[in-house]
């Protein structure tokens, strides 16, 4: 099993979490589809629920703040930082713009909310008592990550100058990147083509993985989640684009999963 203890290397994705109007339907939807544990919200972390695999975690699951219900449901992805005020700093000085924090969370950890210049939305995440993703690269929890941006030259200064990526341009029909850190590939980063909706913003995307990306497909769409883009074979494994039942996008992958790099989290 592709385990992790301890904080995650500084730029790594390290988390993901998704906050929903309905945190119990979404339970019930992610523990079918990924066989998850769900635990109960802890009322002191604004009914923060962790999802867990053979007791490791793999992605936190919340309802809305208060006031910021009409907010939209997407999965967060949470980059790994050795101090979040220093690279709060370096983000607004690269162009970024933090939006929330850098705070405590409790005992958990540190952490920030902040916008690329293009406008693709993230975490930042100083590792407490929480360090992140326990388990990558396998069934149910993450391996990938990407960003999708406008701006392809100007999101890749940026997250070198304030997470000191390194790329690596991937062969095919689009415009792909890889990222990587001591030379390990860890993520993706792509350009919003012409043939996508003008109005399309950038965001960051993330990927779980399954056996059978075809019976995960079938498993979530019987459990009230819509096809985005159907199974389809990429030189990276068998991939489906679905949103779940509170609108949240996010792919499923089934395949080598060291051909996708050493992401997810970077395993």
């Amino acid at each position: 099993m592709s385990t992790h203890d301890g904080p995650w290397p500084h730029g790594t994705p390290c988390w993901v979490d998704l906050q929903v109007d309905d945190p119990d339907a979404a339970a019930t939807f992610y523990t079918a589809l990924f066989n998850w544990d769900v635990a109960p919200g802890d009322d002191a972390m604004g009914g923060y629920r962790m999802c867990t695999i053979g007791g490791r975690a793999v992605a936190g699951l919340s309802p809305k703040p208060p006031g910021m219900e009409t907010m939209p449901s997407t999965w967060n992805t949470y980059l790994a930082c050795d101090d979040a005020d220093a690279s709060a700093a370096q983000i607004e000085a690269a162009g970024g713009q933090v939006i929330m924090g850098p705070e405590n969370v409790g005992p958990f950890g540190r952490m920030f909310f902040a916008v690329d210049p293009g406008g693709a939305a993230f975490g930042g995440w100083q590792a407490g008592e929480h360090a992140g993703a326990g388990l990558v690269n396998e069934a149910g929890a993450l391996v990938w990550e990407d960003c999708w941006t406008p701006d392809l030259e100007a999101a890749k200064a940026f997250y070198a100058k304030v997470f000191g990526y390194t790329y690596e341009e991937l062969p095919g029909d689009m415009t792909y990147e890889m990222f990587k850190l001591a030379d390990r590939g860890i993520g993706g980063i792509a350009l919003i083509g012409a043939d996508q909706p003008a109005e399309m913003p950038a965001y960051w995307n993330v990927y779980f993985s399954v056996p059978d990306t075809d019976a995960a497909v079938l498993t979530a769409s019987d459990a009230g989640a819509q096809v985005v883009m159907p199974a389809e074979d990429t030189p990276y494994g068998r991939m489906a684009i679905v949103q779940g039942p509170h609108h949240e996008q996010f792919t499923l992958i089934a395949g080598d999963d060291s051909s996708s790099g050493e992401g997810g989290s970077a395993g």
